[in-house]
């Protein structure tokens, strides 16, 4: 079975400067040595979680949305994260699954943050964006999302899908406070117990625009939910393999996948 080797960038950002952050990125994308096939991006990795889209925002044929066409070419790997997006007189917090050969997916943020009145700047999404690669379903949510677990919970198989599984990976980009930390580890570990799955999640690190810090504490969690990588407060690009044998192992000797309650999103 296939294995797949992911980069997450646990990186600071420089608060609204696009510019600086896409030369900052693309260096240390560019200073990758291990083979691999996605590099995962933090939530709003040009900005920062900035609430002014109406002076940052783009177009999907924008300056961060080029930049990342020419990035996933050059080097040849699907690149993934956020970005601030203006579309039809309405803003999204839009996260980017960009192909080396320019072509796209992309899902909005559905679960937007209202305590940091993102609900107020931005318009939620309504549809989720399941990847495929080599075979790996990947399922990609942002930041706050992962408090809501009906959003990402995987629906039991039918004879519909042919027994599959919706996803495999469960991805999730964030910009996510030091002082909530517990709850972003915890409710990462509870997302791949859950979902029977591998679960990553890729926060920044360093303060913000708002002096807020974040910790990092980007994570790559197995299908029972035990920690095979964890940094905090540092810098760090990180390689990982992850392998389908072993996800084919544990849902075949603990199938409890089998018995999730059916249920329709309004």
């Amino acid at each position: 079975m296939a294995s797949l080797t992911i980069t997450t960038i646990q990186t600071n950002l420089i608060w609204e400067d696009k510019t600086a952050n896409l030369h900052l990125l693309e260096q240390k994308i560019n200073a990758i040595e291990d083979k691999t096939e996605i590099i995962v991006l933090p939530e709003m990795f040009g900005t920062g979680f900035s609430m002014r889209p109406q002076a940052l925002a783009e177009t999907m044929d924008g300056q961060t949305v080029e930049w990342m066409k020419r990035v996933s070419r050059e080097n040849g790997i699907i690149l993934t994260g956020s970005v601030m997006i203006e579309e039809a007189g309405k803003y999204y917090n839009r996260l980017i699954w960009m192909l080396p050969n320019g072509q796209y997916g992309y899902y909005d943020k559905r679960h937007l943050f209202a305590f940091g009145e993102e609900d107020k700047q931005y318009s939620p999404g309504n549809k989720r964006l399941i990847a495929s690669v080599k075979g790996w379903k990947i399922n990609l949510l942002i930041c706050y999302d992962l408090r809501f677990p009906v959003w990402a919970r995987q629906a039991p198989p039918s004879s519909v899908d042919g027994g599959e599984t919706e996803y495999d990976l469960l991805i999730y980009v964030a910009n996510w406070p030091e002082r909530r930390s517990h709850a972003w580890k915890t409710l990462l570990c509870a997302r791949a117990i859950e979902n029977q799955c591998y679960v990553i999640g890729v926060n920044r690190v360093g303060n913000d625009g708002n002096d807020i810090y974040h910790r990092g504490n980007s994570r790559v969690m197995d299908p029972l939910g035990q920690v095979l990588y964890h940094l905090a407060d540092e810098e760090e690009v990180n390689s990982i393999t992850l392998e389908k044998e072993t996800l084919h192992e544990i849902r075949a000797k603990f199938p409890f996948w089998k018995d999730a309650d059916r249920f329709n999103i309004q």
